[in-house]
């Protein structure tokens, strides 16, 4: 079960009651799991899993946008299972702009199918040029009468193939930069969208490209206009990028109790590991950098969850402490496990291949330690100004 006590001050009762639930569902149901052995294996589980998840509630917070839920459910379904988790968060991530965007009809029909398990959704905003430079995205979209015309790629999509709607952003004025976006709810169906091809990871994870040659959709598929679509972007990542710390928690929760147990019971020289100060040393250390990561993701959460506008500063520094974090605390228990923890069918392993990837999904560390500077030196800039008003006025 999640260590509610380190963030117990973040969470009301029912969260912790959730907490316990969601960990036992994963544990029972998913951890249990076998890992695909290919990308094709790796998709028809993805489908399965979403039916398990939308069969047991777990996905409902999505649609109640209750971001400590929403964590919670993250790290305990990463630590059970790494595609599981890259499930969940793609129906979050499809459902999102359609509910913040408050347009009714997309979400009649599409968000109760997403968080019911019945419709995978995609979120296709990066393509294979644009990477961090959103605004530099090159898919266009043009109005024809009561329909919008979408042509482009969009690479990195997870979901690619395999999905039933895409949130997809396009450039209504390539002249426009990120004034000139918008964002569309499109059918897997529509015309002229096509999977375009897969894009195989190290860890089982549905990946790909989309092409949108002639797509055609009504104009109501329209979630934003030109500039309001990168806004709508931003916001949702805003408010989930916490939740990739909460998925980076659960993966070292998972590495860390296996290398405890490795300490425990493996004996070298005689002795368990767990005597060894070398050892206790890299022990100590993990827990510690997993406890600081939950308290950054929590906090982040709670703020969101209290009314917050915007968390862009706490979700930054949440995404980018835990997942860098999460990284190290796999890393020593490899190191711990020694052989073993290199082994393909070892859950050490699995999460050591899985978790690079959410240092780089949803905003890259480095971009998110230049969003953190720049909320600091705005906030100092304020602080300034406001100081110096207050002294003008006492002369």
């Amino acid at each position: 079960m999640p260590d509610v006590e380190t963030i117990r001050a973040f969470l009301d009762d029912r969260h912790v009651a959730f907490a316990a639930e969601v960990d036992g569902f994963a544990r029972a149901e998913l951890m249990p799991r076998p890992e695909p052995g290919d990308d094709a294996q790796a998709r028809v589980e993805a489908r399965a899993i979403l039916e398990i998840l939308g069969a047991g509630g777990w996905l409902a917070p999505v649609a109640a946008r209750d971001l400590r839920s929403i964590a919670l459910a993250r790290e305990a379904i990463a630590a059970a299972s790494p595609l599981a988790d890259a499930v969940y968060a793609l129906q979050a991530l499809g459902a999102t702009p359609i509910l913040l965007a408050g347009h009714e009809a997309a979400r009649a029909r599409w968000v109760d199918a997403a968080v019911s398990g019945r419709a995978m959704g995609g979120f296709a905003m990066t393509e294979a040029e644009s990477g961090s430079d959103v605004a530099s995205m090159t898919t266009t979209a043009r109005r024809d009468g009561a329909e919008w015309v979408l042509d482009g790629e969009k690479s990195f999509i997870s979901n690619a193939g395999i999905a039933d709607f895409y949130t997809v952003f396009a450039q209504t004025d390539p002249h426009a930069g990120s004034k000139g976006i918008a964002c569309f709810v499109v059918p897997a169906d529509a015309p002229g969208l096509a999977f375009a091809g897969a894009q195989v990871l190290s860890s089982p994870h549905p990946l790909g490209r989309i092409r949108l040659d002639g797509c055609r959709v009504p104009a109501d598929a329209c979630l934003a206009g030109a500039g309001d679509g990168f806004k709508l972007g931003l916001a949702t990542l805003d408010l989930l990028r916490a939740t990739v710390g909460a998925a980076a928690c659960g993966m070292a929760a998972r590495a860390l109790e296996e290398a405890l147990a490795h300490a425990l019971d493996r004996r070298q020289f005689g002795e368990p590991l767990a005597t060894f100060q070398l050892v206790r040393e890299k022990l100590a250390r993990m827990a510690t950098e997993l406890a600081a990561s939950r308290l950054l993701v929590y906090r982040a959460a709670w703020v969101k969850d209290q009314g917050a506008e915007r968390v862009t500063l706490e979700s930054a520094m949440a995404k980018a402490y835990a997942t860098e974090a999460a990284q190290r605390v796999i890393d020593e228990a490899v190191q711990i496990l020694g052989g073993r923890g290199v082994l393909a069918d070892h859950p050490v392993d699995r999460l050591y291949r899985s978790v690079r990837a959410l240092r780089i999904y949803e905003g890259t560390t480095e971009i998110q330690r230049l969003v953190i500077a720049g909320q600091l030196l705005a906030r100092a800039r304020e602080g300034r100004e406001s100081r110096a008003r207050e002294a003008g006025d006492r002369t």
